[in-house]
């Protein structure tokens, strides 16, 4: 019988979403509680990979058992699993269903602050220099009308396509911060963090968008700028089609 289980987490303390060799990852911790839990090991699949230091909202894998489970499951898991991550949803769902190429759209946002904040710390970039929003707006705008985004995506990645579909990108204000919102079909490694640190050059005057779109029809990484750290990025919801669950 094949599961989904959705799971939310800090991402600070760990090295990303899929399981790595000498590294401790969420997967891996998971792994680890199913493991005590069902007495049997447990092949977990993710629905969108995460970096290092990358937090999720929502985030899903799907596995494979020979036992029925019941949301007691939830209740087990959650008393073994670390404080920073939680299991929120146990669903079941057909044998074929598959959380990564099932997944219609991903939807991030990455947390700006510019006043020396310690509670936001690990959950947003301390960025204390005068933006433009207008222009980063722009910017983003521009981003919906490319779909290549080679530009943007770190090297000696092992994606054949560089293509992803972007359905929303704007910039809004939450609190004390500016906030990167970001959904796609799709998204290439470290593709968000890299659209984030380069509109900010646009936000201090430092590149215009003239230069941004030149930048975007590149397709040469070496252009864009990938400081952004992974703190400030939450992965917010990953989405399936309409009664997916049902």
């Amino acid at each position: 019988m094949r599961y989904f289980l959705e799971v939310a987490y800090k991402g600070t303390n760990y090295s990303g979403f899929q399981s790595q060799k000498n590294a401790n990852t969420i997967q891996a911790e998971v792994e680890k509680a199913f493991k005590v839990l069902l007495k049997e090991e447990i092949q977990l699949t993710g629905s969108s990979r995460t970096d290092t230091g990358v937090h999720a909202l929502q985030n899903y894998f799907h596995f494979d058992t020979k036992e029925e489970l019941s949301s007691q499951l939830l209740y087990n898991l959650n008393a073994i699993l670390p404080g920073d991550i939680a299991a929120r949803n146990l669903h079941k769902v057909k044998d074929e269903a598959h959380c990564r190429f099932d997944a219609i759209a991903r939807e991030y946002k990455y947390y700006i602050y510019q006043k020396k904040n310690p509670f936001l710390e690990d959950n947003a970039w301390y960025y204390p220099y005068t933006l433009d929003l207008e222009l980063m707006q722009k910017a983003a705008t521009i981003i919906k009308e490319y779909s290549n985004f080679t530009s943007f995506s770190k090297r000696n990645t092992q994606v054949k396509s560089f293509t992803c579909d972007v359905q929303e990108s704007h910039w809004t204000i939450e609190g004390e911060s500016f906030v990167y919102q970001v959904k796609a079909n799709r998204f290439l490694r470290g593709m968000v963090r890299a659209l984030v640190a380069t509109m900010l050059k646009v936000g201090r005057n430092k590149t215009n968008l003239d230069t941004f779109r030149t930048i975007i029809q590149s397709q040469d990484c070496t252009l864009a700028d990938f400081s952004a750290p992974p703190n400030g990025l939450f992965l917010i919801q990953v989405t399936f089609s309409r009664n997916y669950f049902n």
